[in-house]
């Protein structure tokens, strides 16, 4: 496995919370996080357009990550790494205030009743989310699911978090800019297919 990515079979796993930029990173840039990364595809994406940022992403499936420490070791993205963590342990490898953004593109939506507390976007992970988050940090979600939108906005009012941008087609809004043209694999399948990408940036608000 590259060096790139964190898992429970290195001695480095838990070495990184709340010093990930000076100690893994080796500068003082903000920290991204991408949910649920699958790939890669945002990670590596957004590293190509913000030298400046370090971009973790983080998805539980191995060979997935594979795929993008691959592109991020081939390209010399120093400033991209992949964590191998169930996102419920998310809290427990990031320090409190050290994450300045959060994507979650193309979750599972979890359309089931009965999974309403293995989304993304429940209660209990904003929880984890706005502890990790700065003040004034952004959450960004892309989704064709537009139950789960709807969900993620509800759930993101309930708790307090003041939602800036909202839209249930990206593409033909004022914002299709703010994606810089980074596509996930689902989201250019789900596209072809005439689905249409929502997406919204809510902001974490918590005293400093």
């Amino acid at each position: 496995m590259l060096d790139n990515v964190i898992q429970s079979t290195k001695e480095n796993f838990e070495a990184y919370k709340g010093c990930w930029a000076t100690q893994h990173f080796k500068n003082s840039n903000p920290i991204v996080l991408e949910l649920g990364c699958g790939r890669g595809e945002y990670s590596n994406g957004l590293a190509r357009v913000f030298p400046d940022k370090n971009f973790i992403g983080i998805d539980i499936k191995g060979d997935r990550l594979a795929a993008g420490a691959l592109v991020a070791h081939q390209e010399d993205l120093k400033h991209v790494a992949f964590l191998r963590i169930m996102m419920q342990f998310i809290d427990d490898h990031f320090g409190e205030n050290e994450v300045d953004e959060i994507w979650i593109t193309f979750p599972d939506p979890r359309p089931k009743d009965r999974d309403e507390k293995k989304r993304l976007t429940n209660p209990t992970f904003l929880a984890k989310y706005r502890k990790i988050l700065k003040p004034g940090g952004i959450l960004h979600l892309k989704t064709d699911a537009s139950a789960f939108f709807d969900f993620s906005k509800e759930m993101l009012t309930m708790q307090d978090w003041p939602i800036l941008v909202s839209t249930p087609d990206l593409y033909k809004s004022e914002w299709n800019g703010d994606h810089f043209g980074i596509k996930t694999r689902f989201e250019t399948i789900f596209h072809k297919k005439g689905f249409s990408i929502h997406y919204l940036r809510a902001e974490n608000k918590k005293e400093a």
